[in-house]
C-alpha cells in the first residue's frame, strides 16, 4: 500500500528535495564538463517548467510529447508534466516523421519538449496532420535563430513565463502536485510495434513506483547508486531505471554528451547499477578483443590465457562447483594482472548490479563478464509489465533463464505454453485501443506473447515469441527467435532473419557486423569499400559459414530442434534499418515486412533461379522514400542448387544522419545504388550435420 503523501513521482521528487536536497540527482556532460543538479535544482528546474507550461495553458490530463537524447532537461519536463496531472508521452529521437506523427496524433499531444533543432524540424513538418499540437518548446536554440513559427518557444522563455505566473498564483505547483493520485497515469509508453502501429501503454503512478520499489528491494539499492541514461528515454527500460527508480531510491543519474561518447562517459563516472542489451555488451567484447589483437604477443598470450582461467572459474561457480585447484591459485594471479585492470579500464570497477534482457545472451558472452565479477544478470519484462518481471538472484544465476519472478508477480504457463503474468505493474490498458487491452489483458492476467516454461528450480525459460512457434513441412519445430540468438552470439553476426515455417528447411538471411568483419577482413589484408561490398565476399561467406555450422552443431544436443538445422543462408546488401520499417527503434525484426520484402531472395532459397533482380528502397528522415534499381546479381549456380559442400559432412570452412539526407544504411555503408556492386549475395547452404 502507498502512502498517500508518497504515491506520485512528483511527490516523491520534493521528498527528495527536502532530506536529500544537496545530493546530486542528475548530471550531464557537455562540451566535456560534468554538470551536476542537486535534488533540489532537480525539482525547481521542474517547477519552472510546471508553472511555464500552466501560463501556457496546461489543463490536467493533457500530453506532453518529450523527444531528444537523454538530457536533464527532458527528464525535467516528464517530472513537471506529471506534476500538472498530464502524460509524458517520450518519443524514440531518431523517429522519422511518419512514426512521430502517428504516435503525436493517437495521442492527442497538445504540448511538445524537444532537444534541439532536428526534432523541431520534424514536428513543424507533421504539425498540419497533428491539429492537438500548440506548442513546441526546444532546449537548445542551435540553429533555431530564424525561426519564427508562433509555436515555438524556446524552454529559458517557458521557464521565465513560469517564474511570471509563480508571482501572480503563489502555491499553485504544490497545489497540483497534492491533487495528483497513485491511479493517475504517470506516462503512455509506446510499444515497438513489430506487427503493425504502435500500441500506447498507460501505466499509472502505482504501477511505475511498486514495481521500482519491489526491485530496489530485491536487490538492494540504496541513494548512493550511479546509473547511466544512454539508451532511448521512449524505452520503458530507462523510464524504469533512469527515472522511476531514481526516484523512489534517490539514487543518482548520470547523461553522457552523446552516443558516441558513452564508453569514454562510463570510465570516468563508474556506475554502480548498469543496464545494457546483449548487442551493447558484445560491442564492448569486440573493442577489447580488437585492442588485445593490437597489443605485442606476450601480452596477448598472457590476456588469452588468463580469460581462459576465468572461463573454467566461472562455469564451475555457475554450476556450483569448486573451482579445480590449479585455477583457483591462477586466478588470483589473473585478478592483478588482467581482470582488475580490464574491469577499471572498462568503466565497470564500481558495478554492484548489472542487467541485460531484450534478447538471449550467448553463453561465452555472458560467461565473460561474470568471470571479470561483474555482477551481469539476466531480466524479463515489457512495457505492459513496467518493465521488469523475473530477475536473476544473487548467487542463483543460470545461463538460459531469466530468473524467478519478483515479490508480488505472479507468473503461469498457459495451455498453450504462453507465459502469462498478474502484478502490481500490470497496466491500465492501451490507450484509444480497448479491442487491443482486452485480447491482452483478461481478468487481472496479461498475455505476454512470449513461449516459456519453469525449470526445476522455478526459473522461467523464455524460449521465442508464441505467434512466431511453427513447424517445418516434416512436422519439426521451428522457433525462429531461438536460431537467430544462436546465429547472434557469434561477433561476426549483426542481425539473423530466419525463414521455414511450413517448408522443407530453415534458411537465413544475415547481415554481419561492420566492425567486427572489417577488422577480421583488415587483419588479413581482404580490401572492400563498403557494406555492401564485404558482405559479397567469398572470404565472408566462408566465415559466417563456419558460424552457421556452429549453430547447427549445437543444436545436435537438442532432440526437438535437430531436424531445424540452417540449409541454407545468403549476407544481405544492406542492414535492417528501422528507418526501412525492417526493424523497431528497439531492433526487433517486423518479420512479415522483411518477408515481403525480400520474398525474391527467400524464394530464390527455395527455388532453383539463376538471378534475383533486387529493388533498394530508400526511406529519407523526412519520410518520403524511393526505390532506386540495382544491378542485377549472378549468384553461384553450384550454390544456389544446393550443391556447395562436400556431401554428407562438415562444409567447408548505433551514427544518426545531417537533417535532410537519408540514412537507410548505417556504420559508413555506401548505398547498392550508388555503387556498382553485386547485390544479390552468392547462396551458400551448409550440409546439415548428422545427430548420434
Amino acid at each position: 500500500m502507498l502512502d498517500p503523501g508518497l504515491d506520485t513521482f512528483p511527490k516523491l521528487a520534493l521528498r527528495n528535495a527536502q532530506r536529500l536536497s544537496r545530493k546530486v540527482a542528475i548530471r550531464e556532460k557537455d562540451l566535456g564538463i560534468w554538470q551536476s543538479h542537486t535534488w533540489s535544482q532537480y525539482v525547481e528546474q521542474a517547477r519552472l517548467i510546471a508553472l511555464g507550461l500552466a501560463a501556457l495553458g496546461f489543463a490536467r490530463r493533457d500530453k506532453t510529447a518529450v523527444v531528444g537524447d537523454n538530457r536533464p532537461q527532458l527528464y525535467w519536463a516528464m517530472l513537471a508534466t506529471q506534476a500538472l496531472g498530464g502524460i509524458p508521452v517520450p518519443l524514440y529521437q531518431d523517429s522519422i516523421e511518419k512514426e512521430m506523427q502517428y504516435i503525436v496524433g493517437h495521442a492527442e499531444v497538445r504540448f511538445a519538449v524537444v532537444e534541439d533543432q532536428e526534432q523541431v524540424d520534424k514536428l513543424l513538418h507533421v504539425r498540419s496532420q497533428c491539429p492537438m499540437l500548440e506548442w513546441i518548446v526546444y532546449a537548445d536554440a542551435r540553429g533555431l535563430r530564424h525561426y519564427q513559427d508562433p509555436c515555438l518557444l524556446s524552454l529559458d522563455e517557458l521557464k521565465e513565463r513560469g517564474r511570471k505566473f509563480a508571482q501572480d498564483n503563489p502555491g499553485y505547483f504544490d497545489q497540483e502536485v497534492a491533487r495528483g493520485s497513485a491511479q493517475d497515469t504517470a506516462v503512455i509508453a509506446y510499444t515497438s510495434g513489430t506487427t503493425g502501429q504502435p500500441k500506447g501503454a498507460m501505466l499509472s503512478h502505482r504501477n511505475l513506483i511498486e514495481t521500482a520499489r519491489s526491485a530496489i528491494e530485491r536487490e538492494r539499492l540504496t541513494s548512493a547508486e550511479e546509473v547511466m541514461a544512454y539508451l532511448p528515454m521512449a524505452w520503458i527500460g530507462d523510464h524504469m531505471f533512469s527515472f522511476g527508480q531514481s526516484m523512489v531510491a534517490g539514487f543518482t543519474t548520470n547523461c553522457p554528451e552523446s552516443a558516441a561518447t558513452v564508453l569514454a562517459d562510463l570510465k570516468e563516472i563508474g556506475p554502480t547499477y548498469f543496464f545494457a542489451p546483449p548487442r551493447i555488451w558484445e560491442n564492448i567484447l569486440t573493442s577489447v578483443m580488437i585492442r588485445v589483437d593490437d597489443t605485442a604477443w606476450v601480452k596477448r598470450r598472457m590476456v588469452h590465457f588468463f580469460l581462459d582461467v576465468a572461463r573454467r572459474v566461472e562455469r564451475r561457480r555457475l554450476a556450483h562447483r569448486a573451482p579445480a585447484p590449479l585455477d583457483r591459485l591462477l586466478y588470483p594471479l589473473g585478478w592483478l594482472l588482467v581482470y582488475g585492470p580490464l574491469r577499471d579500464n572498462l568503466g565497470m570497477g564500481k558495478i554492484r548490479v548489472a542487467y541485460t534482457a531484450g534478447e538471449a545472451i550467448g553463453p561465452e558472452l555472458f560467461e565473460f563478464y561474470r568471470s571479470l565479477g561483474i555482477n551481469v544478470k539476466q531480466l524479463y519484462g515489457m512495457t505492459e509489465s513496467s518493465a521488469l518481471i523475473c530477475i536473476q538472484q544473487d548467487g542463483d544465476v543460470k545461463l538460459d533463464t531469466v530468473g524467478p519472478p519478483l515479490p508480488g508477480v505472479e507468473v503461469r504457463i498457459g495451455e498453450t505454453g504462453e507465459v502469462m503474468y498478474r502484478s502490481p505493474g500490470v497496466f491500465q490498458g492501451y490507450y484509444k485501443n480497448p479491442e487491443a487491452t482486452r485480447e491482452t489483458l483478461d481478468d487481472g492476467w496479461v498475455h505476454s506473447g512470449d513461449a516459456g516454461f519453469f525449470d526445476k528450480d522455478g526459473h522461467l525459460k523464455i524460449i521465442d515469441r508464441a505467434r512466431d512457434v511453427g513447424r517445418l513441412s516434416g512436422g519439426t519445430i521451428f522457433a525462429p527467435k531461438y536460431l537467430e540468438n544462436k546465429l547472434k552470439f557469434s561477433p561476426y553476426i549483426k542481425e539473423a532473419v530466419c525463414v521455414g515455417h511450413e517448408r522443407a528447411f530453415v534458411s537465413a538471411l544475415i547481415n554481419i557486423d561492420l566492425a567486427s568483419v572489417g577488422n577480421w577482413a583488415e587483419r588479413r589484408g581482404l580490401a572492400y569499400t563498403s557494406y555492401t561490398d564485404l558482405a559479397q565476399k567469398a572470404e565472408v561467406y566462408e566465415l559466417i559459414r563456419r558460424e552457421v555450422v556452429r549453430v547447427n552443431r549445437s543444436l545436435l544436443d537438442e532432440e526437438t530442434l535437430r531436424g531445424a538445422q540452417i540449409r541454407r543462408f545468403l549476407l544481405l546488401h544492406k542492414e535492417l534499418d528501422a528507418d526501412d520499417q525492417e526493424i523497431t527503434r528497439t531492433r526487433k525484426v517486423r518479420r512479415g515486412f522483411v518477408a515481403q520484402k525480400y520474398a525474391p531472395l527467400i524464394d530464390a532459397l527455395y527455388g532453383t533461379a539463376d538471378h534475383v533482380n533486387v529493388e533498394a528502397q530508400v526511406t529519407y528522415e523526412d519520410g518520403r522514400s524511393a526505390a532506386h534499381p540495382a544491378p542485377r546479381g549472378q549468384p553461384d549456380q553450384r550454390a544456389l542448387r544446393g550443391g556447395a559442400g562436400p556431401r554428407g559432412g562438415e562444409p567447408r570452412d548505433p551514427t544518426r544522419g545531417d537533417r535532410g539526407h537519408h540514412r537507410p544504411q548505417r556504420c559508413g555503408q555506401d548505398h547498392p545504388a550508388q555503387r556498382g556492386q553485386r547485390v544479390l549475395p552468392a547462396l551458400r547452404r551448409p550440409d546439415p550435420l548428422r545427430g548420434p
